[in-house]
């Protein structure tokens, strides 16, 4: 009895192993990666089924596979849905935070995300920037990962492909989004001054006559633009 025990766990972890391979691979490779939290609860709900399937013997197989299944699909369906809408991208991945902007350090978000000194300090250092006043941002991403991106000499706004209208204005270093999945972002526009109908002009000037011709839209620090159109279909 023992032994018909023994090799029916067996034959459940072989065939458990492939399943949440396969599962993975299905969620796509953004699982192998850096985990938001919506991800990392969904691989660690995924492992507990595949543990109480393996060890659980006297269970129905297939009632310990139906639960990795169901999760499999929620994280499909939610990443899906994140694809398609901001505020649900939002709240389920959250939004990257401005731990230092401008060269200032944002104490107030350090403390709604529960990120002291030393942990910026540590992760300064990791990536060999000793002096806190060498960044000019430091970005907390949604996967705790801290993007740094050091000061440079700033230059003035190039025309490029902007005119007359952006000559007297300045642009962040970092890279803008103007444009998500076909969505304008209307606090980007805001946040440099702009409105809606500069960007459709300016994306006519690509070529671009209709807004679900494009996929995304970006402006950098000298006022270019960065556009790319949605593949058909």
């Amino acid at each position: 009895m023992a032994v018909q025990e023994a090799m029916t766990m067996l034959f459940r972890s072989l065939f458990i192993y492939l399943f949440v391979l396969l599962i993975m691979r299905l969620m796509g490779k953004r699982e192998i990666g850096k985990l938001s939290v919506f991800d990392l609860i969904v691989s660690i709900m995924i492992a507990d089924f595949a543990v109480i399937s393996i060890e659980n013997t006297k269970m129905p197989f297939l009632n310990g596979l139906l639960p990795i299944v169901v999760m499999m699909a929620a994280q499909i369906l939610f990443s899906w849905l994140s694809l398609k809408s901001s505020t649900v991208r939002n709240v389920i991945d959250g939004r990257p935070t401005f731990i230092i902007k401008n060269g200032k350090i944002n104490e107030d978000e350090m403390k709604k995300h529960r990120y002291n000194m030393d942990d910026l300090l540590l992760q300064l250092r990791e990536h060999k920037i000793a002096n806190v006043d060498d960044v000019e941002f430091a970005i907390l991403e949604t996967t705790g990962k801290l993007s740094i991106f050091p000061k440079e000499e700033k230059a003035p706004v190039l025309k490029g492909d902007l005119g007359d209208l952006m000559s007297t204005r300045r642009i962040p270093r970092l890279p803008v989004s103007l444009v998500i999945d076909s969505q304008i972002q209307q606090d980007s526009l805001k946040q440099l001054g702009l409105d809606e109908a500069w960007l459709r002009d300016q994306l006519q000037r690509y070529g671009y006559k209709d807004l679900n011709e494009v996929f995304f839209v970006s402006i950098d620090h000298k006022g270019k633009l960065y556009v790319d159109s949605r593949e058909d279909g």
